[in-house]
């Protein structure tokens, strides 16, 4: 049981704090999202209110990049930090009316409060997973610019004068070409980082191993669990990435049928989605075609066939990091 519980509302440039003791609110306060004037607030603070750091809990949503500053403040404070899902913590106030910074913070501290029994200290990541992470980032961000001005090449050649498109053309491709080469820059800082970690290295080596499963989702994987430490089991993983079907029943009336949650990491979802289609139709053979085939012949929907599949790798994923194994095949097809 702590004795002081703050709420942190995150923002670009500031933070808002509100101090509770109990249900009562004794202080709340402003401050720039800086490591060390964060950590000049609360010294003074909890000098104030006469609390030791090893007495205070401290909650905040997680929101990215910017809650970078207070994990170092806390790391370097030794306060524990209990960084928690957005979501879940707005679901927790049920019905509420107006929201400004400090009446976030407050309903923080207060879900930081009632739901204490809940905390897990929050720890900053291996910087290797850190530094793949944020690359990881700015890929995505140049495919994003690059999809885009791919489409110019496509879309607009029938809208415009041959002599004007094949100017543009020109210059969009110098762009193109540019952004690959970051692409492959990123690419060869992301094969450094994981060379230079024996760790990460034997994961990347044992996940690759597995049918399906390329560098480019293995480096994901490894990267979105925090090298496998994120998450207890595969179980776990496949409701993150939006892979579990859940039922939606109610009464008498409501009977849907089990169906997956869109509330997933979409760039792991759409990386597994496409292996699963590669191992069940492109693949010459094996366990996963078969699979597929056998399941469409029993009348199965194609996505549901899809989505089995998906979570067949993710489960091999796990399994072989467990194990510490290379995956082997031992697969023997019905005669």
């Amino acid at each position: 049981m702590k004795k002081i519980y703050v709420g942190i509302d995150i923002s670009k440039e500031k933070c808002n704090l509100c101090y509770r003791s109990g249900l009562e609110i004794v202080r709340e306060e402003e401050c720039s999202n800086d490591v060390n004037a964060l950590k000049k607030t609360f010294k003074s603070a909890l000098k104030t209110l006469g609390t030791a750091m090893d007495e205070v809990l401290i909650c905040a949503e997680y929101t990215g990049r910017y809650i970078y500053p207070l994990t170092v403040a806390c790391q370097e404070l030794d306060i524990f930090l209990w960084m928690d899902d957005p979501t879940r913590i707005k679901n927790s106030m049920g019905l509420t009316r107006g929201k400004n910074d400090a009446i976030d913070a407050a309903r923080i501290a207060e879900y930081a409060f009632r739901y204490s029994d809940k905390a897990v200290r929050y720890a900053i990541p291996d910087a290797a997973l850190v530094s793949m992470k944020n690359l990881l980032s700015d890929r995505e961000f140049l495919l994003t610019d690059k999809k885009r001005y791919q489409a110019q090449l496509s879309d607009q050649k029938r809208y415009m004068a041959p002599g004007d498109f094949k100017h543009k053309n020109s210059r969009w491709k110098k762009v193109i070409k540019s952004i690959d080469e970051q692409i492959a820059s990123i690419d060869a800082e992301i094969e450094t980082l994981i060379a230079a970690d024996p760790v990460l290295a034997r994961q990347k080596e044992l996940l690759v191993s597995i049918d399906g499963i390329g560098e480019r989702i293995a480096i994901n994987m490894i990267a979105i669990t925090g090298g496998f430490t994120r998450f207890q089991n595969a179980r776990q993983f496949c409701s993150f990435a939006g892979l579990t079907p859940y039922k939606y029943d109610s009464g008498t009336s409501v009977r849907s049928k089990a169906k997956i949650s869109k509330r997933s990491n979409q760039t792991m979802k759409a990386l597994l989605h496409l292996s699963a289609v590669n191992v069940a139709t492109r693949m010459k053979g094996g366990e996963y075609k078969d699979y597929y085939e056998r399941k469409l012949k029993e009348g199965k929907h194609v996505m549901c066939i899809i989505n089995v599949l998906r979570a067949k790798l993710v489960h091999r994923m796990f399994s072989v990091i467990r194990r510490d194994i290379e995956y082997t095949k031992q697969y023997n097809p019905a005669c």
